[in-house]
């Protein structure tokens, strides 16, 4: 299995096998439109601006199973990131990203990357305070935790880095360059 057998299915209900990204360097992120994190679609945004004609691509899955906070629809999602953020990478249709429902996507990134943890920091000490309310053994899944979980996979289509939400995204760009 590869992540090139993967297919997702686009906004518009459109399927999109991944095979069409081979040879590119892929950020795949669920994201969210009313999350603290939400404002990470700005430099999400400002990497595929700046990496696109070199072969970097935006996989964007939003997704509605942390707290609710991407309730609306799939046009709703797509034209808060246009608006707000001036988005131009392609986003998927709303899907989950754990339990019996989860997206065939983060089954595979998730069995090739696990939960190392969520770093140092306020936000990383604030996003584990909030995990262990929810599930105490949290640290033991390689479920994903919460929205704007980054996955980076590399031109031969290996999943070569996960950076939770909290890491910094100087360290996902960083990552992406150095793939380029």
């Amino acid at each position: 299995m590869s992540i090139y057998n993967v297919t997702v299915t686009a906004a518009d209900n459109k399927e999109v096998p991944l095979s069409e990204y081979k040879g590119k360097v892929i950020l795949v992120v669920n994201t969210a439109t009313g999350c603290g994190f939400t404002p990470q679609y700005a430099p999400i945004e400002a990497m595929y601006e700046k990496y696109h004609e070199q072969g970097f691509e935006v996989i964007d899955v939003p997704c509605n199973q942390f707290a609710g906070q991407t309730p609306g629809s799939d046009d709703e999602i797509h034209e808060f990131c246009t608006l707000k953020y001036n988005t131009k990478f392609p986003q998927m249709k709303k899907s989950d990203v754990n339990g019996q429902q989860e997206a065939p996507l983060f089954a595979y990134l998730k069995s090739k990357k696990g939960f190392e943890g969520f770093g140092k920091g306020v936000k990383a000490i604030a996003m584990a305070a909030t995990l262990k309310k929810i599930d105490k053994d949290y640290k033991n899944t390689s479920d994903i935790k919460w929205n704007f979980t980054k996955f980076v996979v590399d031109r031969n289509g290996e999943v070569v880095a996960r950076f939770e939400p909290t890491a910094d995204m100087k360290l996902v760009e960083d990552c992406v360059a150095s793939l380029l």
